[in-house]
This record gives C-alpha cells, structure tokens and sequence, in this order.
C-alpha cells in the first residue's frame, strides 16, 4: 500500500508538470503515452486531481490541461533560502511606492508557509506585506491593472495593443509582445521589455507610463537568443543599447573612497587606490546618462575624468546650481588643504 501511495503521489506530480507545461491541452491518449499509463488510469488520475488542481477540459471531454491563472505554485524551501527570500522581500518593501496588494497577498501566503521553520522571518514578511498594501502608500489602480495585463500576455505568449505616453504628453498606441518585466530601483520604477510594432524593433516601456493594454487574438514567441541578462549586462540600470559600452572613469576624494571600494557597483568596475588615499574607478556602461543620479549623490567627493561629454554634463549642472545658490563665481577663497574647507564652502552656500 504504501508503494503504491508513493507512486500515485509521483503520478500526479508528473501529471501536473504536464498539464502546466501544455496549456492549449492533450488528449487523455496523449497524456497516458507520456506518463505510462493506460487512459482508464488517465481518467481516474485527472479526477483525482481536480480535488487539488484547477483541472479544465479546453474541449469538454478530449482535451485536458490546468487553468494557469487559478493554479498555485507549491514549493520548498530551507532556511538559507527563506532568508534569501526575506532580503528580496526588503527590497521590494524599500524600492516601490505603489499600492500593491497583489504583492502583499504573496507576501502573507510565504509568511504562512515558513513560520514552521523560520517564525521571526515569517512575522517580518507578514509586516513587509502590510506595508505594501499600506492606503498611505501611492493608490494607481491603472498601474496595477496594466502589470497585471502585461503579466498575463507574458505568461501566454499573448500580443497586446498598448497605449503609451511619451515624455512631451502625446498617446501612441503599439502592438506590443513582452519578453521581459524589470524592476528599476533607482527610479522605484518597472520596465516591460518586448517587440514593438511599429518600428518592428526591441523597445522598452515604463509601466507607469502605459495608459491602456488590450488583449489581441495573437500569439508570438520569444526568439531563443533573447536573454534579458545579456542585454542589460552593461546597463547601469535599465538603458541598453546596440552601441559599444562607454567607459567612464571617477576620481572619489579619501572621505568616500573606503565606501566606494566595499560595493561593486557595475560587473565592469575597476577600483585602484592611489597613492594620496583617492580612488580611481572605471567601468564600461550602456548609457552614461542613466548614471548622472549616483554621480550626483557623490557630490565634491567625486570627480569625472572620462568620457568629455559626461564632465561638460557636470560642469555645466556646477554652473547651474551656483546660479540657483546666487553665488558669483570665487565667492569662497579657501583651499583644499584648509581644516574648515567643507564649512567655509557651506556658509557662503547659504549665507543670507
């Protein structure tokens, strides 16, 4: 009795896995071939299984599949990957700002399942999907409305017809297949990667920004030589281009370059230290552009030595911001060496 329990339980995993992985459906013939069983067995099986899956028939009585949108993924986990789960839990927490029960709901449902193994784990995750589903946080129903299309047409292989506005304000609708969902951490942003036409080209779209997506009674499917990491390798975020890689090349000042140094910042980076404690850093990045936010946030601590366009970029941001501070040109005579250089330069930037 109990070999034959283990090998049902088997059974109905493989009958599964089968099912799943064929969405338009078998016929019982097709799935008994598969698994190695005659159809009486089939039939039974695919009773059996409807008590615990959301078994349909495509075609009532010849075909036989799972609805994909009602079936829940089981799985198992050991508590170094409950932890792994926990980190990317925080960084969804801590990197979005939309109102997103969806998230959430999977959040409590993955709390239930480790609090056998991991219960403090399991109360922090429960927490992190409070915050997600928080009303203080920023309500878009369209948002969630269109991930939840796009998420779809990707999971089906299902064209759709997208309405996007551009920067400047105007709608454009595109046929659109997606390959691919981004999250972009630094914009608490996501991205939908995928073939658009027109201009039958590989193009990117800001979620936030897609007004409307309709389904199409059209299928496509994803070249094999797409891969996600492949074209984002060398972006710094989410840009990507057909272009060679630009290299970009940093001088960080003593004050930050030990915190400059701990993080790898790029798959490309190369850290030397020199000799009076400053740091050179280079990479080979998509799109410089897309940097200037955390070349910013360095402040006077960093300087940009390559490429030209980037330190005229910078220069010219210097110019600007020493116009919005109404502050001539040599308001501070101080030097670098001075023990109070930081506070001189900080009380003429807002002097009354």
């Amino acid at each position: 009795m109990g070999e034959r329990f283990v090998k049902k339980v088997q059974r109905m995993r493989e009958l599964t896995n089968l099912l799943l992985n064929n969405p338009d459906g078998l016929h019982k013939a097709e799935i008994g071939r598969r698994i190695g069983v005659d159809r009486a067995q089939v039939a039974t099986d695919l009773d059996d299984l409807g008590y615990f899956e959301p078994v349909w028939e495509p075609i009532e009585g010849k075909l036989y599949s799972i609805n994909r949108e009602n079936y829940r993924a089981k799985v198992e986990l050991s508590l170094d990957e409950v932890l792994s789960l926990h980190l990317a839990t925080r960084l969804l927490t801590t990197r979005t700002d939309k109102h997103y029960p969806q998230a959430a709901s999977a959040l409590r449902q993955l709390g239930t399942a480790i609090r056998p193994l991991a219960p403090l784990i399991a109360d922090h995750m429960k927490e992190s999907a409070s915050v997600l589903d928080n009303d203080h946080r920023l309500h878009d129903p369209n948002f969630i409305q269109n991930l939840r299309r796009l998420t779809k047409a990707w999971a089906n292989g299902q064209k759709v017809l997208v309405a996007h506005e551009g920067e400047d304000g105007r709608i454009f609708e595109y046929t659109f297949s997606p390959y691919f969902i981004e999250p972009y951490a630094v914009g608490r942003t996501l991205h939908v990667i995928g073939w658009r036409d027109p201009p039958d080209k590989l193009r990117t779209f800001k979620i936030e920004r897609i007004r409307t997506v309709e389904f199409l009674d059209e299928s496509y499917e994803i070249p094999p030589d797409f891969d996600p990491r492949e074209k984002l390798k060398n972006a710094w975020g989410i840009w990507y281009t057909e272009k060679e890689p630009v290299r970009v090349v940093l001088r960080f000042g003593t004050a930050v370059a030990k915190r400059v140094a701990e993080t790898q910042w790029h798959h490309t980076q190369q850290v030397e230290r020199l000799e009076d404690g400053r740091l050179r850093w280079q990479a080979d990045v998509a799109e410089w552009r897309e940097m200037l936010p955390w070349i910013r946030g360095w402040g006077a601590d960093v300087e940009v030595l390559e490429p030209k366009a980037l330190r005229r970029k910078i220069e010219r941001e210097i110019l600007r911001l020493t116009a919005v501070y109404q502050m001539p040109a040599h308001t501070v005579t101080a030097k670098k060496e001075d023990k109070d250089y930081d506070a001189q330069w900080a009380s003429a930037l807002f002097r009354k």
